[in-house]
């Protein structure tokens, strides 16, 4: 068969022959035609367009909503739609947790990727409550505290996030995000050419902020070094995102004061950045060079005294044999104090932001112990390789590349390892998947005791440790180890690590300070007395073992005793508890993070950077294929297009499609054999306890098994239309019936009403007897009483119903006014008072009716009154009798307000 032409092939697994060559031939001319996803099996490669492509408007969001997947191009709505099916268990697969793992390199879209799933995921639930509006603001809400302009990312994630989206019968109900070290050092120091946080330069935006924060020209603050050229060029962007951000917190939850709170703290953050200290001659100690300027502000926007903060920042107190022993800091010390207070109070408040939007999303029935399933989505800081740019690569880069080694382990894991453990346990035969198994390189960083991270705790430990030493120490340990490499440079402290997506050098500069992550002494007891509330707040919290903040902890009655006692004099307490490093958080929150992927089905999409220079169009080849070799791509297309990635049990199999040969088959290999054979599929296998197939056979049965449902749905229209016909000439014939049956009744009305009005003229005459009334004989019953009557019951207790009202025509006994005027012209008003009564009096009317007219409705056959008559009710209550009944029902009822019957029928 020739090969299809290049481009148009969307599941590359399908390929008959893929090698590096056709892999990035496919890939290119498919980001030429702007197609910037591709399928690899149930894998998702997405290249970043670097533009707007106009494809993700509700438009296409339709029709991505519960399709098989070969009926529409790639695309990322198509990932959550395979997410969200697979939750419910739709398409073959039995109902479980899902998660979905975004990777790639720093630029690549993983951002936008994970906004673009949590936006379709909100439209398959048919999302229009407050909740989903609330969590599609979460990325753009954490993004503005955790995201930054880096070299090689204009909104780049410094911080991992793990969001759990929570559904209770196929509805959201809830989120949760689970975050990973932020990169706080980015707050008081960044790369040449890069920024902080976007939220800083929110704060000169416009509006009122700036004076009231006492803020002043941007580029006047040190931890903006590379922001002044930003906020010139691009102030109307910035104040529509900090306009979008406002908008984003009023609709998750966050109150007013929160808000002003939120933007205190984070000018404070730059205000201490601009405290500057100088030694005095005298006696060699720091102290701060303006006690009345950034402190006094940076003090009061936090709520705590200025004096304290100096205090804090350039001196220490021990105690040593019941003394008290104060030791001035270096200039050096005092500014490394300064920046960890600035570090910590950032840290501290970006955890309470994340910890505020679980508080408002977490599901009301999860209170109450409810269980939820979930679709778990992992957006994490991309591999990153500074040096490329002309920067350095410090500990968060070691960090999150160690990150994106163990999400590649989980892919290999999952793709290929347990692929091949599963086979050779189900007796399948297999062809081997040669592919390289980073577990080597991560024990090098997480292996106890001598791992890369557990040196570095154990060199934080020592006073005098220090980069070098630390550094020192790798290379002796590491000497023969092939991931490692030691530097040419000797005298810097730096080492190179061969990754799976290549060697980057790391200098181990400041790597003791940022793993001890340590704050001055009395830093804590200071801001956990501020007169702020969101400041005593955050600094009242603990610090879990992942290194996100927990406010729910509380310290007991003696430890606040102490803090109270410590607070204006700040001390260094041996006794006081050790707590977890930076690196020893990190590794917590990758082991639970596993652990939770471990739980769901993952579903992988690989995110690729066409170029460095963030440019449209343009796409560097060596860069892609770099990037498509090193994450496996071609080993992956092998294994798929070989593998068998869906593996139900034998009973899951039979109880999904039996309905397709037989029901009563019961789960047995022959049973699935079986099926298979009916449904003429080919190339599966049958384990010993599994049917193994195809992502092609799920569809083929789900196709099979939707044909069968559209015949049922036919059959179904065909029989009750059928049922209706036959119901329609019944009750037409019985409608013909009921017509001829009224028109006989009003004949019969209109006979009797002549002979009443015989009567009446005869009564006229003085020599008659002047006896009001008549007596009107009743109306014959039709020969199926039980067809035209409304109801039996009786004058004095007329039945009652509640069904709808029908359309209703109220008449008389008598045939126009004419015949009432002989009625009351035949009986004086002074016979009628003596009696019976006042006429229109509910009393005379019950007289008149016992004396006059009540043998005419009794059934003398049955000795009961008729059942078409219901004595004195009122015309509301006689409606509500005839609601339910069929046209042409009647009922006769004496009149309350005069002296006579009415008649009302439907």
């Amino acid at each position: 068969m020739d090969r299809p032409l290049v481009g148009q092939v969307e599941d590359l697994a399908s390929l008959a022959k893929l090698d590096e060559t056709i892999l990035l031939d496919e890939v290119t001319e498919r980001y030429a035609q702007d197609k910037i996803y591709t399928y690899v099996g149930d894998i998702l490669i997405a290249v970043n367009p670097f533009k707007d492509l106009g494809i993700y408007g509700k438009d296409s969001s339709a029709i991505y909503k519960n399709r098989k997947r070969s009926a529409n191009p790639p695309h990322i709505f198509a990932v959550a739609d395979a997410a969200y099916q697979a939750l419910l268990g739709r398409g073959g697969r039995q109902p479980g947790n899902q998660c979905i793992l975004i990777s790639g390199e720093s630029g690549a879209g993983k951002t936008e990727s994970t906004k673009l799933i949590i936006k379709q995921l909100v439209e398959l639930c048919r999302g229009n409550t407050q909740l989903e509006q609330q969590i599609l603001q979460v990325n753009p809400l954490l993004e503005a505290f955790g995201n930054a302009r880096t070299n090689l990312n204009n909104n780049s994630s410094r911080f991992g996030k793990y969001i759990q989206l929570k559904f209770k019968d196929g509805h959201l109900s809830g989120a949760k995000i689970s975050e990973y070290l932020l990169e706080k050092s980015r707050v008081v120091r960044q790369n040449p050419g890069e920024e902080s946080f976007h939220i800083f330069y929110y704060l000169f935006a416009g509006g009122d902020q700036e004076r009231q924060l006492g803020l002043g020209d941007p580029g006047s603050y040190r931890y903006l070094s590379n922001g002044a050229r930003h906020l010139a060029k691009d102030l109307d962007v910035l104040s529509e995102q900090k306009a979008d951000l406002i908008n984003a917190m009023d609709l998750v939850g966050f109150t007013d004061q929160e808000q002003v709170d939120v933007f205190a703290v984070i000018a404070s953050v730059l205000h201490l950045g601009n405290i500057n200290f100088h030694v005095n001659d005298a006696d060699d100690s720091t102290s701060v060079s303006d006690s009345n300027g950034p402190v006094k502000i940076a003090a009061k926007l936090l709520g705590i005294e200025s004096s304290e903060v100096e205090a804090c920042l350039t001196c220490m107190v021990n105690v040593t044999k019941g003394e008290y022993v104060k030791r001035n800091y270096t200039m050096d010390q005092a500014e490394d104090a300064r920046e960890a207070m600035a570090k910590a109070v950032y840290g501290r408040l970006f955890g309470w932001i994340v910890n505020k939007i679980n508080c408002l999303l977490v599901p009301d029935d999860q209170k109450l112990g409810a269980s939820f399933s979930e679709i778990g989505i992992l957006d994490i800081f991309g591999f990153e390789d500074f040096a490329k740019e002309g920067g350095k690569n410090s500990f968060e880069q070691a960090c999150i590349n160690l990150a994106n080694e163990q999400l590649q382990f989980f892919f290999n894991q999952h793709i290929f390892h347990m692929e091949q453990v599963e086979y050779k346990k189900e007796g399948i035969d297999w062809t081997e998947i040669n592919f390289v198994d980073n577990k080597p390189l991560l024990d090098l960083f997480l292996a106890k005791p001598i791992g890369i991270l557990s040196l570095l705790d154990e060199e934080s430990l020592f006073p005098k440790g220090s980069d070098q030493s630390y550094v020192d120490k790798l290379n002796k340990t590491f000497t023969n180890n092939s991931y490692f490499t030691k530097s040419p440079r000797t005298t810097l402290p730096e080492f190179s690590i061969n990754h799976y997506a290549g060697k980057v050098t790391y200098t181990a500069e400041k790597w003791l300070e940022k793993n001890r992550d340590t704050l001055p002494p009395g830093v804590t007891e200071l801001l956990q007395a501020s007169s702020n509330d969101l400041v005593k707040t955050i600094f009242r919290g603990q610090i879990t073992r992942t290194g996100s903040l927990a406010l729910q902890g509380r310290r007991s009655a003696a430890n606040r005793s102490k803090q109270r006692t410590s607070r204006t004099i700040p001390m260094n307490l041996d006794t006081a508890k050790r707590k977890l490093t930076v690196g020893a958080q990190f590794k917590n929150s990758l082991a639970i993070l596993m652990e939770r992927m471990m739980a769901s089905t993952p579903i992988f999409v690989r995110c690729l950077k066409p170029n460095h220079m963030k440019e449209p169009g343009h796409l560097d080849s060596k860069f892609v294929l770099a990037q498509l070799l090193y994450t496996g791509m071609l080993e992956t297309v092998e294994i798929r297009r070989k593998g068998f990635a869906v593996r139900p049990t034998f009973v899951q199999f039979v109880d999904k499609y039996k309905i397709l040969k037989d029901l009563k088959l019961k789960g047995t290999s022959q049973d699935c054999v079986s099926i298979l054979n009916f449904a003429k599929l080919e190339g599966w296998r049958i384990g010993k306890t599994k049917v193994f197939l195809k992502y092609s056979h799920v569809e083929q049965l789900t196709e099979l098994l939707d044909k069968l449902v559209k015949s049922a749905v036919n059959i179904q229209r065909f029989v009750r239309g059928f049922q209706a016909r036959v119901e329609f000439k019944k009750r037409l014939e019985k409608a013909r019936q009921e017509k001829a049956a009224l028109e006989e009744m009003l004949r019969e009305a209109m006979r009797l009403n002549a002979e009443a009005a015989n009567k009446v003229s005869q009564l006229k005459a003085p020599e008659k007897d002047k006896t009001y009334g008549s007596r009107l004989p009743p109306p014959v019953p039709s020969s199926d009483p039980a067809s035209y009557a409304a109801a039996q019951g009786s004058y004095m207790k007329p039945q009652k119903t509640t069904a709808t009202i029908g359309t209703q025509m109220e008449t008389t006994s008598d045939s126009d006014e004419a015949l009432e005027d002989d009625f009351e012209a035949a009986a004086t008003a002074t016979n009628r008072l003596e009696r019976f009564g006042r006429e229109g009096n509910k009393q005379a009317a019950m007289n008149w009716f016992k004396e006059t007219q009540t043998y005419n409705v009794v059934d003398q056959n049955q000795n009961r009154f008729a059942e078409w008559f219901h004595g004195i009710i009122s015309r509301r209550e006689s409606e509500n009798l005839l609601r339910d009944k069929i046209l042409g029902c009647y009922l006769i009822r004496v009149s309350e307000s005069r002296f006579g019957y009415t008649l009302s029928f439907k």
